[in-house]
């Protein structure tokens, strides 16, 4: 064989051995590319919209990353993601725009932390990967870079007289259904190779300025300027992508051309973004959906510094308009770090990516929880959650419910509570249950009781104070009141029979002990004209009348003698459902039965001063819909029932709805107040109690089922704070039969036949 042929064999040889190193290096590169691309993971980023943080502090988070740098001495036998790469997508469909930031799972506190440190209000939750892609979607993609190379800069934010992301979303807020948009920049830290080439490019352009053989030779100072400023800072491998999808290729192209149009803003006179060429379009969209960084060798990279990448991808402040950028809707703020761990569960804490679950201690639970919120947004499950709860503890409860709740707690009360349960419902009209408005266990509490229903006919017909009710129609009931509580077991029967026959009151006032009020009877109404007495006493009979002429509910308050006593079920821990459903019996008896169930409730409370404090059960009231039941006894239930264990727990959707004395009793008195999302003019006023941490924008814009809370712990009232309200009892499922048992247990047990209770009534009315 000839020398030549020798030659060329072993040129051959050497060429095929370094293809094959050449490809044992390429597989080496990229054999865990896939692998490390699926370990990273992905966080959605909202900041709230009157947000002012400057586009430099983006910058500082960028910088931060550059942190993640791992050096090597023969970089080009590294796998290809041996430099951690982090990605940076704004991601625009027709409904939002979101901002995402994918990294190795390692580096996801690093990311949090920097974030949180710059955009304090800002939530940072781990996602999916968003999906762009439509089944039907026509896809269109570019790739871009740095046309010169990457040490001469671009233009950035600081050269800017607007935010260059505004463009950028307004192209993105013009989407229509089934069109979206995606742009990515995936970066890597890398080394000072690229800036050392632009201070040596600096170094021998001011050489060859200051050599008088080439006095020709200038370049502009403040291309040199902007050189050294880029090559000062850290530098990132950085690739953009573009991706676009549409129900047509046209309408998809159109929506990219905008995007790269957009980029134009950032073309210096030295340097611009340009399309790079992509040869197989499944590996650029492999590459975009694993988020693999650029692949190309040093002298296509394009690298960018911090203040570049920060021009085009960062946060949004109040500056931008774009309309359907998705915001931060509510801010959250920490829980106590001494939150209790035990005791009643309310929901869980999230802040800053970490979980803490909030529970009230009994103690704090004593001087009652306030909880207000439009309708549709969880009161009525939390209340519910909360009730069962107690139940499931063992301690006594009593449910006052306007809508259908009590449903739901019925349906999940454990079998071995079955027999503590009484159900009171008024609709229940073959048994009804007795309950005398007038049913009193001593004789000081009688001055209590009046004033509860002179208080309810204000609550019913005079809730303004306009002179419909008045101080001679309190004379008038007080009297009339305090005369037929001399009977025993005495009704509203006995007081519309007091208005109608005087000879029944004739037999009544031998038995009044009260001179006052037997003065009432002899000196002022026998001294009245029979028309003025007819016109005052006949207006009393209709303000009464038309809850006795009522079959339903004359059978439940005609009853001398009541189905339950209250003090007993406080001190024996029952469970008092009460359906007040206004459904079923109407607004107005709802409202009624509910205006004299909560003073009874408060004088079976204040009874409870006959025994010592310690051995007083602590038993909670919950009231949905309360403002209908509100008079000045929940002002004194606010203020003095937490000595007599009485707790209360009350929810409505309207501040306005509330009496001011009721409203100045809540908020003066009450221990803790829950504010789910509110209308408007309830977030001005609340405000104050939320402030500084929330302000009106937050309360309005609360999510479902998230509250703000503002308690005690310990005693020590605490800054204001958000949980997100677990309602665990509702995602368990309940049992139907388990309730109709309960609600016919109970009107066996408590209920009396209609047909007796109508003969009684009867028999008494002398109908």
């Amino acid at each position: 064989m000839s020398l030549f042929m020798m030659l060329v064999a072993l040129t051959l040889v050497l060429a095929l051995l370094g293809f094959l190193g050449y490809g044992l290096v390429l597989w080496y590169r990229f054999k865990d590319r896939e692998d490390r691309s699926l370990e990273m993971l992905t966080l959605h980023v909202a900041v709230p919209r009157e947000n002012e943080v400057k586009i430099d502090s983006m910058e500082q988070i960028i910088a931060a990353l550059s942190s993640s740098y791992k050096g090597a001495r023969f970089k080009f036998l590294q796998p290809l993601q041996a430099q951690p790469s982090f990605s940076l997508e704004i991601v625009g469909t027709a409904e939002d725009i979101k901002f995402y930031i994918s990294c190795p799972k390692k580096y996801k506190d690093l990311a949090e932390k920097q974030i949180y440190s710059i955009y304090a209000g800002a939530e940072v939750n781990e996602v999916d990967d968003p999906n762009i892609f439509f089944e039907e979607g026509k896809v269109e993609y570019a790739a871009m870079g740095l046309k010169k190379p990457p040490f001469y800069p671009i233009k950035t934010y600081k050269e800017m007289s607007t935010d260059p992301l505004s463009a950028l979303l307004s192209s993105m807020s013009k989407l229509q259904a089934g069109e979206s948009l995606a742009v990515q920049l995936v970066i890597c830290p890398t080394d000072g190779v690229w800036a050392k080439s632009g201070k040596g490019f600096i170094s021998s352009t001011k050489k060859s300025e200051a050599n008088p053989e080439k006095a020709s030779y200038k370049v502009d100072a403040r291309q040199l300027e902007a050189i050294e400023n880029k090559c000062n800072k850290a530098g990132f491998e950085t690739i953009i992508r573009i991706v676009s999808v549409a129900p047509s290729s046209e309408i998809a192209k159109l929506n990219l051309s905008n995007i790269k149009a957009v980029m134009g803003q950032f073309e210096s006179p030295w340097n611009k973004l340009s399309g790079r060429k992509i040869r197989f379009g499944s590996w650029f969209m492999t590459d975009f959906i694993y988020k693999y960084p650029m692949i190309y060798w040093w002298k296509g990279k394009t690298i960018m510094s911090t203040d570049e990448i920060a021009s085009i991808f960062h946060f949004p402040n109040k500056s931008i308009e774009a309309p359907t950028v998705y915001w931060l809707k509510s801010k959250k703020a920490a829980a106590p770090v001494d939150s209790p761990q035990e005791g009643l569960y309310i929901g869980d804490n999230i802040y800053r990516g970490i979980g803490k679950k909030f529970c009230m201690t009994q103690t704090d639970r004593q001087r009652h929880f306030y909880i207000i919120g439009q309708t549709g947004v969880g009161k009525s499950w939390l209340l519910a959650d909360m009730a069962l709860q107690d139940i499931k503890a063992g301690k006594g409860v009593c449910f006052i419910d306007p809508h259908d709740t009590f449903e739901s707690i019925l349906e999940r009360i454990p079998p071995e509570r079955a027999e503590d349960v009484i159900y009171f419902d008024p609709s229940m009209t073959d048994r009804p249950m007795g309950f005398n408005v007038m049913e009193c266990d001593r004789e000081d509490q009688r001055d209590f009781v009046t004033s509860s229903i002179i208080n309810l006919m204000y609550k019913l017909y005079d809730p303004y104070k306009t002179g419909i009710v008045g101080p001679r129609f309190e004379h008038a009931i007080r009297n009339i009141m305090l005369t037929v509580m001399e009977e025993p077991g005495a009704t509203f029967i006995e007081i519309v029979r007091c208005l109608t026959d005087q000879s029944y009151v004739q037999a009544l006032l031998p038995k009044v002990k009260d001179p006052m009020v037997k003065r009432y009877w002899t000196d002022q109404i026998a001294q009245t004209s029979d028309f003025h007495k007819s016109e005052v006493l006949d207006y009393i009979v209709s303000k009464f009348g038309r809850f006795i002429t009522n079959t339903m509910m004359r059978n439940i308050i005609g009853q001398s003698t009541s189905a339950f006593n209250f003090r007993k079920a406080m001190d024996e821990g029952k469970i008092l459902i009460i359906n007040l459903a206004k459904g079923t019996i109407g607004e107005e008896n709802s409202a009624f039965l509910g205006l004299v169930l909560i003073p009874k409730i408060l004088i079976a409370a204040m009874s409870r001063q006959d025994m010592p404090e310690e051995l007083r059960k602590d038993f909670y009231l919950y009231v949905d819909e309360f403002q209908n039941f509100a008079t000045q006894d929940f002002a004194v239930i606010m203020s003095e029932a937490r000595k007599y264990h009485l707790n209360l727990t009350v929810a409505n959707q309207f501040i306005s709805q509330m009496d001011d004395e009721v409203k100045n009793a809540v908020f003066g008195n009450v221990g803790t107040i829950a504010s789910f999302r509110v209308g408007i003019s309830d977030a001005n006023f609340l405000v104050r109690q939320f402030q500084p941490e929330f302000n009106e924008h937050d309360l309005l814009n609360l999510g479902t089922g998230e509250i703000y809370m503002k308690t005690m712990v310990n005693g020590i009232p605490k800054s204001p704070f958000s949980l997100k309200v677990a309602a665990t009892e509702k995602k368990k499922p309940g049992n139907p039969k388990m309730a109709e048992m309960i609600k016919r247990l109970s009107a066996l047990k408590y209920g009396r036949p209609k047909a007796i209770v109508e003969a009684e009534i009867s028999k008494r009315a002398r109908l």
